[in-house]
């Protein structure tokens, strides 16, 4: 009987399941070197000699695709030569040697983070987040924080989002993740209601007293809140974004002015002690918590022009006068007095 000769089709099959196991393999330690080479990108300290320094305003450059930190010199109306070498931030805030730096990272789930920087903008904290960077804000002293987050939709715009706000004392190390179950005051009763967002915060010097937007039932209302007692009462309705003054006596805030997603917002200023408000000089709809520069004047972002992706403006806080345009290609003003 004449012997077979083994087929080579097995040999052959092996090879070939051999081969593309090994390329899978291959494919994965590149999408995970590209993934945490990206990691390590967005997470580098500041250069060496780029940090929190006095008189200087701070802001993410939008001229570049990382959105890393830049800042020039506060005075003088001009942008000034600009120079880049913080962290890369989606949102950004600092002052009195900390920083407040909310980042986004590429993956599958996406990542985000709230990274707190000390004044030579070096990673102290990171705190895992869910959702989409949206506000940050830090108190004049430094101690206190608040980072709100998108959990679903991504503009205030629409009827359809939900925000998740924390808060942290850097000084204890207290995290509050999410700020929604602070008993509130609403028309003078304590409310309960399960759509109730907050977003926004802002501090005042005390570092206990802090103001805020909450939603509820399709409103807004500018809500003061007590840190020590755990309380807030709504005190205004229609403000959105809210951002204490310096001499903690004016709210700046964005009032709807029209109903839709188109242009619906106006910039507002608030006397906490009169509680009369008056509009901005700026009649472009802004979408952005803006930021006091001084006592009199206000920084804030706005669609770039030149293909940009934002611009920087300025306004009198009195109303009077005309917007400027501050600085091409950035957002997050936060000037470090």
């Amino acid at each position: 009987m004449k012997q077979q000769t083994p087929s080579p089709l097995p040999s052959l099959r092996s090879r070939v399941v051999a081969v593309a196991a090994a390329a899978a393999v291959l494919a994965g330690v590149a999408v995970t070197y590209t993934l945490q080479a990206a990691e390590r990108a967005e997470s580098a300290d500041a250069t060496p000699e780029f940090g929190l320094d006095r008189g200087t305003l701070y802001f993410r450059s939008t001229t570049e695709s990382a959105g890393r930190v830049a800042r020039v010199p506060a005075a003088g109306g001009g942008g000034g030569a600009r120079t880049t070498g913080g962290p890369s931030c989606e949102r950004f805030y600092a002052a009195a040697g900390t920083g407040l730096c909310l980042q986004r990272r590429s993956g599958i789930p996406p990542k985000s983070y709230a990274v707190v920087l000390d004044d030579r903008l070096r990673e102290k904290r990171r705190i895992a987040l869910t959702g989409i960077p949206n506000r940050a804000r830090v108190s004049t002293s430094g101690r206190m924080l608040s980072w709100t987050m998108f959990a679903t939709g991504d503009s205030y715009a629409g009827s359809s989002f939900s925000t998740r706000t924390s808060i942290l004392d850097t000084r204890t190390g207290y995290l509050i993740k999410n700020m929604e179950e602070i008993p509130l005051t609403l028309g003078g009763r304590r409310y309960h209601s399960p759509d109730v967002n907050y977003w926004g915060v802002t501090f005042a010097k005390d570092d206990n007293t802090f103001y805020a937007t909450v939603s509820t039932k399709g409103k807004t209302h500018l809500v003061r809140g007590d840190m020590a007692k755990w309380s807030a009462t709504a005190l205004r309705a229609n403000v959105e974004c809210p951002s204490l003054s310096p001499d903690n006596t004016r709210v700046a805030f964005k009032k709807r002015v029209r109903e839709g997603t188109r242009d619906p917002w106006r910039l507002y200023v608030l006397d906490l002690r009169t509680m009369r408000e008056h509009p901005l000089a700026e009649r472009r709809s802004v979408d952005d918590q803006a930021a006091w520069l001084d006592d009199d004047t206000l920084a804030y972002a706005l669609p770039g022009t030149d293909g940009r992706k934002q611009d920087i403006w300025t306004a009198r806080a009195d109303g009077s006068g005309s917007p400027a345009l501050r600085i091409r290609g950035g957002s997050s003003p936060a000037a470090v007095r």
